[in-house]
C-alpha cells in the first residue's frame, strides 16, 4: 500500500520572454495585427493613467475607495482581446483592463467612481464595481466569490440556449480557498458548461501571501480533480494570455467543457486604498518585481521589436490619455449624485405596498425636516 504525495509540477506557458522576443518555438498568435497590438498597448496605458489619478483622487477625498490594476494588465488585456462581445464577463474587482478593452469608456469608469446621476447602477455600489448589461458585463459585488457559481449557471443558461459564447469568470487566488469555487467548478464541471474561470494569481490575497493561502501546486493543480482541461500561463505575458483563452473558449464552447486557466502574474500595488502593503512585504520586493517583469514594460518591447512603436509614440500617448482621464474626471465631479426616488426602484416590477408606504414616509419626513435633507446634491426625478 502506499500513499500518493508528489505530482509533477504543471509548467507554465509563455510566448514572450521578459525581453518582449518570442521564445523559442513560441506559439506567435498571427491573427494579432499591428493595430490590435497597439489597441491592446493603448489600453494598458489609459488604465494606467486612470489608476494614477484615481488612487490620487482618492487620497484627497474626492472619492471614497479605490483598487488599482498595477502588474496585471497582461491578464486583462491578453484575454479581453481573445474574447467576443457576446461572452458574458464576472468580474472580481482587479479587472478594469477588460472592461475597456470591451468598449465600457474612462467616463463611465468615472460616473461609477463618483456615484452620480450617469452612474449605469445609480450610485447604489462602491467605486470600481462596473457593469454594463449593454456590453455583458455581470455588476462586481464585494462578497468573495460570490461570482464563481453564478457564472457556472450562466454558462449552463448560454449552452441550454444554444448560444455561440461563453462566461469568462475572473478571480484571485485567495477567493479559490471559499467553498463557492469548489461548488463552480464541480457544477460547471457535471454540467458540461461553457465557462472559464480565470485565475489571477498574484501572489497575495490582501495581506496573506500565497505561500500561506495553500499547499500543492496552486490552483491549476486542482482542476484535474474535477476533471476539467487546465493551463497555467505566464500573467505577465499579454500574448501567452490571449492564446490561452482564445484555446479555452474554444474547448468550452465546441466541447462543452469547462476550463481553468491558473495566470501567475504579481499585484504591484497595495489590495485597495484600504490597505498598507508595507506592512506585509517590502518596498525591495515590489521593486525587484517592477524591474524585472512589468507587463507593460514587456509588451513594449515586444511592440519595439517589431518596430511598431517608439519613445516619441510612448510620450505623446501618455500625455494623449491623462488628458483624457482628467477630463473624465471633471466631467463626473461635477454632475449630482443620483435622484433620491432610486431608492425605491429596479427591485421590482412593480413597486409593492410596503415599498410604496416607505416612499411617501420619507417624502413626508424630507418636507417636514427640509434642514435635515438637503436634496440640493441630487438629482430630481
Amino acid at each position: 500500500m502506499s500513499f500518493v504525495s508528489e505530482y509533477p509540477t504543471i509548467p507554465t506557458y509563455r510566448v514572450l520572454g521578459t525581453d518582449g522576443v518570442p521564445v523559442q518555438d513560441a506559439e506567435v498568435p498571427n491573427e494579432l495585427s499591428k493595430d490590435v497590438c497597439l489597441r491592446i498597448y493603448r489600453t494598458m496605458l489609459s488604465l494606467n493613467q486612470m489608476d494614477m489619478i484615481l488612487y490620487e483622487a482618492q487620497r484627497q477625498g474626492r472619492i471614497s475607495f479605490y483598487m488599482t490594476n498595477y502588474g496585471e494588465e497582461a491578464t486583462h488585456l491578453g484575454s479581453a482581446a481573445a474574447l467576443t462581445n457576446d461572452d458574458v464577463i464576472f468580474g472580481q474587482y482587479r479587472e478594469a483592463g477588460v472592461f475597456l478593452y470591451r468598449g465600457f469608456s474612462i467616463q463611465q469608469c468615472m460616473h461609477q467612481c463618483y456615484g452620480n446621476e450617469r452612474d449605469l447602477g445609480k450610485g447604489r455600489q462602491m467605486p470600481v464595481h462596473y457593469g454594463s448589461r449593454a456590453l455583458n458585463i455581470q455588476t462586481i459585488s464585494s462578497p468573495l466569490g460570490t461570482q464563481l457559481p453564478q457564472a457556472a449557471g450562466a454558462a449552463y443558461a448560454l449552452k441550454r440556449e444554444q448560444k455561440d459564447a461563453c462566461v469568462i469568470c475572473f478571480f484571485g487566488e485567495g477567493a479559490a480557498s471559499e467553498g463557492d469555487f469548489h461548488a463552480a467548478l464541480n457544477m460547471a464541471a457535471t454540467t458540461e458548461s461553457p465557462v472559464i474561470f480565470f485565475c489571477r494569481n498574484n501572489g497575495y490575497a490582501i495581506s496573506t501571501p500565497a505561500r500561506e493561502q495553500y499547499r500543492g501546486d496552486g490552483i491549476a493543480s486542482r482542476g484535474h480533480g474535477y476533471g476539467i482541461h487546465t493551463i497555467r500561463v505566464d500573467g505577465n505575458d499579454v500574448l501567452a494570455v490571449y492564446n490561452a483563452v482564445k484555446e479555452a473558449r474554444r474547448i468550452a464552447i465546441d466541447e462543452h467543457k469547462p476550463v481553468l486557466i491558473e495566470a501567475l502574474t504579481y499585484r504591484v500595488g497595495h489590495h485597495s486604498t484600504s490597505d498598507d502593503s508595507s506592512a506585509y512585504r517590502s518596498k525591495k520586493e515590489v521593486s525587484e518585481w517592477i524591474a524585472q517583469d512589468a507587463p507593460i514594460a514587456r509588451f513594449r518591447k515586444y511592440l519595439e521589436w517589431n518596430k511598431w512603436w517608439s519613445e516619441e509614440q510612448e510620450q505623446s500617448y501618455r500625455k494623449e490619455a491623462r488628458a483624457e482621464v482628467l477630463e473624465a474626471f471633471a466631467n463626473a465631479e461635477k454632475l449630482k449624485k443620483p435622484a433620491i426616488s432610486n431608492l425605491f426602484t429596479d427591485v421590482y416590477d412593480e413597486i409593492p405596498w410596503n415599498i410604496a408606504e416607505q416612499k411617501e414616509k420619507l417624502a413626508a419626513l424630507m418636507k417636514k425636516y427640509p434642514s435635515h435633507f438637503d436634496t440640493s446634491k441630487h438629482a430630481t426625478e
